[in-house]
Parts: C-alpha cells; sequence; structure tokens
C-alpha cells in the first residue's frame, strides 16, 4: 500500500533512533514505579553479563541488545491449538502468508446440526504492537469465551511485532488476513474449510483490545473502496480499550504522570517515523488523519475501563465518531473500577463475563 499513513513509520532518521535509545532510562525509571519489586528480584529481570551490550529497554516488555537480538520479558507464553473442553470450542493454526510467516489462529464453536452459517470475528491482539501473540494462553482463553458465548467463527490474527518489524508491519499483515478471509466468500480461491463453508459474509466483525482495537479501526477505513469490500461485509468494530494517543495530554492523564510519561515513549519503539504521538497512526484525531466519517463499517462499540490511562481516548474515539457525519450506529460502555484490558488478565471475573456478553450481544443484535 502506497498511502502516506502506511508508509510513514518506515522513514528511519538517525536522530529519531538517537532518541529511542536515549528514552530507555527514562522509561525503566517510571516503570520501576508501577512494577512489583517481585519482578526486579526475579532471576529474568538481571541482565546476563556474558549477553550484548544492551542498546534500549523497555522494563520490563523487552531489551533490545547492539547485535540486533529483542529479548522479550512479558507476552513471551504459548499454548497449542485445541479442544477446548470448558467451552466445546476447537482451534487450529493456520500460515496466511508463507513469504513472512504471518499466521491466524481459528476458531470454531459446537455447530447447529443444520450446519447453520455464522457471524465471522476477525480478532487483533494487544500488546503496545511489541509483545504477545495469538498463541498467548491469556487470549486464547479469552477467544475460546468469545467464540462459544458469540457462537461466531474467529480468525485471531499473528500480525509481526515491533521492534522488528516496525509499524506499518502489524497494519500489513492484518489487511493481508482479511483479505485472505475476503478469498473465501463466494467464488474466491480461499481453501481453509472452517472459513470457506462455515461463515456467513454478510456479517464480519474487526475485534480488538488496546494495539488491536487501533488496528481494527484502520482497517475499517482501508477496506473502503476495497474488493475484500466487494466480497464481504463489514457489519461493524469493537474497539475494546483503544490505544490511542496524542501530544497534548487530555482528560484525567495529567492526574497520572507516571503512567502518561510511560505511554508517551511507548510509540517511538514500534514507530520511529519522527512524528510523534500525533503520528495519525496513533491520533486518529490528529490533523491529516483520515476523517471517521469514511469509517466502512454500520456500526461500532466503544468499550473503556474506569481506571485505565486509556480511557478519555476511548471516550474522545466515540465522540468524535458520533459528530463526524458517519452515518452508522456507535456505543459506548464503561466499566466501573476495572483498568487496563482487565478482560484479558482476569478472564473468568464476572465484568470480564459481562463485558464478553456485552460484545457477544452487539455481534448478533
Amino acid at each position: 500500500m502506497n498511502s502516506p499513513l502506511f508508509t510513514s513509520c518506515r522513514n528511519y532518521s538517525p536522530i529519531g533512533y538517537k532518541l529511542i535509545v536515549n528514552l530507555q532510562n527514562t522509561i525503566g525509571l517510571l516503570l520501576y514505579a508501577v512494577v512489583p519489586v517481585a519482578f526486579f528480584k526475579s532471576s529474568q529481570f538481571f541482565m546476563d553479563s556474558s549477553k550484548p551490550k544492551v542498546i534500549h529497554e523497555v522494563v520490563p516488555y523487552l531489551r533490545v541488545y547492539e547485535d540486533g537480538t529483542i529479548e522479550r520479558l512479558l507476552g513471551t507464553e504459548v499454548t497449542p491449538a485445541a479442544f477446548d473442553p470448558q467451552t466445546g470450542v476447537v482451534s487450529t493454526d493456520v500460515v496466511v502468508v508463507p513469504e513472512t510467516g504471518v499466521s491466524a489462529r481459528l476458531y470454531r464453536p459446537k455447530l447447529t446440526p443444520n450446519n447453520q452459517k455464522l457471524p465471522l470475528v476477525v480478532y487483533f491482539h494487544g500488546g503496545a504492537f511489541c509483545i504477545s501473540s495469538a498463541a498467548d494462553p491469556k487470549y486464547h482463553h479469552c477467544l475460546n469465551t468469545l467464540v462459544a458465548t458469540a457462537n461466531v467463527i474467529a480468525v485471531s490474527v499473528n500480525y509481526r511485532r515491533a521492534p522488528e518489524h516496525p509499524l506499518p508491519a502489524a497494519y500489513d499483515d492484518s489487511w493481508a488476513v482479511l483479505q485472505w478471509v475476503a478469498s473465501h466468500s463466494a467464488g474466491g480461491e480461499g481453501s481453509e474449510a472452517w472459513v470457506r463453508d462455515d461463515v456467513d459474509f454478510e456479517r464480519v466483525f474487526l475485534v480488538g483490545d488496546s494495539a488491536g482495537a487501533n488496528i481494527a479501526h484502520h482497517l475499517a477505513l482501508r477496506i473502503v473502496g476495497s474488493r475484500s469490500a466487494q466480497r464481504m461485509k463489514l457489519v461493524g468494530i469493537v474497539s475494546i480499550h483503544p490505544y490511542f494517543w496524542g501530544e497534548d495530554q487530555i482528560g484525567s492523564e495529567a492526574k497520572d504522570p507516571v503512567r502518561k510519561a510511560m505511554v508517551d515513549k511507548w510509540w517511538q519503539l514500534v514507530c520511529p517515523s519522527g512524528r510523534g504521538n500525533d503520528d495519525p497512526l496513533i491520533n486518529p484525531f490528529a490533523d491529516g488523519a483520515p476523517s471517521f466519517k469514511d469509517l466502512g463499517c454500520d456500526k461500532v462499540l466503544v468499550c473503556v475501563a474506569e481506571r485505565d490511562i486509556l480511557r478519555d481516548r476511548g471516550r474522545l474515539y466515540y465522540e468524535t465518531l458520533v459528530k463526524s457525519g458517519w452515518g452508522g450506529t456507535a456505543e459506548i460502555v464503561e466499566t466501573e473500577g476495572e483498568d487496563h484490558v482487565f478482560h484479558i488478565f482476569q478472564a473468568d471475573s464476572d465484568k470480564a463475563r459481562s463485558l464478553v456478553k456485552s460484545v457477544a450481544s452487539f455481534i448478533n443484535h
């Protein structure tokens, strides 16, 4: 894709790279203030003196070494695709783009006897574009629950992560998976049976949390006028605790300077374009960002959490969408007393189950 919006992050500059390296001490101090002391006492945290020199560190997420090695400290756990006895959901992994290794995890619920075609959820996991995966046990558990509750087919996208693959790689990978999904509609060349035979291509939804919600927004813009839009109907998107940001603080962000300073730095790791947090990819409200009125779906559900540092960006997203002249309908749900992506980390809590039920209701009504 040749759009400037999706090519900006490929343009590294020496100044931008040097800025990233110089940020490591600041980020380390900020995260030390919010990460439990027990973590720093663990053997995982302390660096092996035999390893190459660390040139960039975002504690407690990852380290970048001078030889180019990336060491992730969180979001590295994986679980295989399998039958889940608790929900009856079965999953399998497929390689979508062999050239890049981009893959997806497919989920199928207990099918009705008459093989009724089901809505499709294309899911984008969170992790600030740099950690976690579709095989993360927490996401796997969440997808099993969502698929069983909503009675849908799901395709969970395993996009490439920064900093090895700076943005827009995650957007491009997610778009490639969406095109692959569309190729399974009537007359298409797709051959994956679960998608080809069991999906109602008139009921397709993009769902994502955090960075994944960011991806869902940009793909809902990108699909307009595309061949994929001709092959399937994008009914709606679900934006859970969306990762949007900006140079200027809004709402309650000023009351949480530690976490605000931490979030300020993330984007420069994953997208060192030199445009900072007003890059339209992270700040859809910035000058030059695509208009919300061009969103290519009929309805949107925005979910925010009361204690989330990103909460007010989610609220602004909803408000901007409603005022944009977009022709669809928007809803917003706020969970009291909870923080960012609590439904992933506390998946079996009553509030997490309530959130999943809200998503399921949005999809099926």
